[in-house]
């Protein structure tokens, strides 16, 4: 039997992914030291990590070619799909917000509003909440740019510091949620491989309180 694939979301949820792996006493050099492999042995060949875009993290667990997968709360919400999620990482932390020009009357009045978004499934989701009839526009860069070119009313999207809404002359007209990276199963992988499975997601869980447990302690001192 191949060895479990875990599928990684590229980037800065890689690496916190890997130390997280790292923390359960899981050997991850060689995802360390990647170079430009993609597919890559772990744990002393217990595992295989995939390197994958965060949309087809999610494509390739529910497809079963990888077993698990780690990826931000932020796709889930916007791609769903047929999977297990089984664990908050604790890590990948930002929010949903609903933002525009500073001092703008989103809410105020009766005609429709535009907002412009990466993620319009979210945005249509939170609207529908509010019962109010607003245009999505779907937008694959800078989502800023729609409000101050005048595409826009405001846009969706996810807040980490803020910064970049203050540079652009934005602010957070309201939180939505927050959200984190999560650890997704393949349906099937879960049933078959259900004690492999269920091992390493109970280590995993261990070292996301251990994280918790530290942080708190820091906070504290």
């Amino acid at each position: 039997m191949r060895p479990l694939r875990i599928a990684l979301t590229k980037g800065r949820l890689e690496k916190s992914a890997v130390g997280l792996l790292e923390r359960t006493g899981f050997d991850c050099s060689a995802v360390r030291n990647k170079g430009r492999r993609l597919i890559l042995p772990a744990g002393g060949g217990k595992f295989d990590i995939v390197l994958a875009k965060a949309a087809d993290v999610i494509t390739y667990v529910e497809r079963g070619v990888c077993d698990l997968g780690v990826v931000g709360e932020d796709t889930v919400m916007e791609k769903g799909g047929s999977f297990y999620e089984v664990l908050d990482l604790g890590f990948g932390k930002c929010r949903f917000a609903l933002a525009g020009p500073k001092g703008c009357n989103f809410f105020d009045g009766y005609s429709a509003r535009t907002v412009a978004s990466k993620y319009p499934h979210v945005a249509s989701e939170y609207f529908a909440g509010k019962a109010m009839d607003v245009h999505i526009i779907k937008i694959e860069g800078s989502v800023e740019l729609a409000p101050l070119l005048g595409l826009s009313d405001a846009i969706v999207d996810i807040v980490e510091t803020g910064n970049t809404l203050r540079e652009n002359g934005l602010e957070v007209i309201e939180p939505i949620c927050s959200i984190s990276a999560r650890l997704i199963v393949n349906a099937a992988s879960m049933k078959l491989r259900k004690q492999e499975i269920e091992g390493l997601t109970g280590k995993l869980e261990q070292a996301v309180r251990q994280n918790r447990a530290d942080e708190e302690r820091v906070g504290a001192e």
